[in-house]
């Protein structure tokens, strides 16, 4: 009977209620990608701008490396002392950074963009172990992005790298090279004779602001090592020879719906609108925080009309009202500063200290799920010596995960 009940019950219950949408969405996965390719084919530059057009973390090694540098975490101070000394950063080193990353609280919300991983380097992990370990992570890759190009188009493109030896900038061939300049620059004067005269006028300009058409600017670049033709060719054949088959096979357990093949000889913005259409189609809609401030300390009233999430639909107070979630998460009741608001999935939350901001817009997951918000209850427990109290005090923490 009580089956029956269920099912008759079922399709009276309101599918689009807000709060089991809010929670499904918190306890959803965020989307993760890696971006494959032979080195050189534009595996990071795609990185950079998946990551930041769809808010997710970029996980590269040399951008692990400065961040961790930057923040002075203990990585950080590693690989200051080693270079200070005159050393690389070891394999070991860098490996562990990444995998940190990946494990963080803001990637835990957030998603990430793996490039550069695995690496050809088996200094420290194999190939195999390496995509073992990516088979093997707490957030698994949704989409396998591989870049393809040709080996001959591949390295004629490494080989016309140029690098600025100030600002560590690499230019390609296109944008360096006084012929091929000058052939583009003919191209170009054709097309501009079919356009009207205003999109003359702006691409004149913005031939005429190109720093590089400067001759003293171009004969500061400098060809770099690895860029080398012989070098370059090099690379390409040790990524064939112990690389290629082992990600060969982990594209063909991934579900052909989640693997994305690119032509590595496209624009990179190219590159970038086939990823965007792809990534429409995963069904994954993340929404981003941002910071919303009143110093008159009326938040919800200016706030609910400052912006709307769509027509007819104003921003709401949320559950917490002007409680700290991350105070209430830790036990403590801290009302909020209205200095310190921040709008997430069309309602707003008040935190208590720029500390609490930064944790909350790190990962507000935690902080939102159920059984939250829930009001701390104090206890106290009191009796005769040897009565028990320490033992009752544990066995009520244990059951209620509070603290002693």
């Amino acid at each position: 009977m009580a089956s029956q009940e269920e099912k008759q019950a079922q399709p009276f219950a309101d599918i689009f209620d807000e709060d089991e949408a809010e929670k499904s969405f918190l306890l959803s996965k965020p989307t993760c990608l890696i971006i494959l390719g032979k080195p050189g084919s534009g595996k990071k530059t795609l990185a950079r701008k998946l990551a930041q057009i769809w808010k997710c973390i970029l996980i590269e090694a040399l951008e692990v490396i400065q961040t961790n540098i930057h923040e002075e975490t203990e990585y950080g101070l590693k690989c200051q002392e080693l270079l200070f000394k005159g050393q690389s950063i070891s394999e070991e080193l860098v490996t562990e950074m990444i995998l940190e990353k990946i494990e963080s609280p803001e990637v835990a919300h957030f998603g990430y963009v793996l490039s550069g991983f695995p690496s050809l380097s088996e200094e420290y992990m194999t190939i195999s172990q390496q995509i073992e370990k990516i088979k093997n992570l707490k957030l698994k890759p949704d989409f396998l992005i591989n870049i393809k190009c040709s080996d001959y188009d591949l390295c004629q493109r490494i080989s016309g790298q140029r690098q600025h030896p100030d600002s560590g900038q690499i230019y390609q061939r296109n944008q360096w090279d006084p012929n091929v300049i000058e052939k583009h620059k003919k191209e170009k004067d054709q097309h501009e004779e079919e356009n009207e005269e205003d999109d003359e006028e702006q691409e004149e300009e913005e031939t005429a602001e190109d720093p590089l058409m400067v001759s003293e600017f171009l004969h500061q670049l400098v060809q770099r090592p690895e860029d080398i033709l012989e070098n370059a060719e090099e690379r390409v054949a040790t990524y064939k020879d112990i690389m290629l088959h082992p990600l060969e096979d982990l594209m063909a357990e991934q579900d052909c719906q989640y693997l994305i093949e690119l032509d590595g000889n496209q624009q990179p913005d190219d590159l970038f609108v086939a990823k965007n259409k792809a990534y429409v189609a995963s069904d994954k809609n993340y929404v981003c925080c941002y910071c919303c401030f009143n110093k008159q300390g009326e938040l919800f009233r200016v706030l609910s009309s400052y912006k709307q999430i769509a027509h007819g639909y104003r921003w709401h107070r949320s559950r917490w009202g002007q409680a700290c979630p991350v105070a209430l998460k830790e036990g403590d009741i801290v009302m909020g500063n209205p200095d310190l608001a921040v709008s997430f999935l069309g309602k707003m939350y008040v935190l208590s200290s720029p500390e609490a901001l930064k944790t909350f817009m790190l990962n507000p997951r935690p902080y939102l799920l159920p059984p939250m918000p829930l009001p701390p209850c104090k206890v106290l427990v009191f009796g005769p010596p040897f009565s028990g109290r320490t033992t009752i005090c544990n066995l009520i923490a244990h059951k209620y995960k509070g603290k002693v």
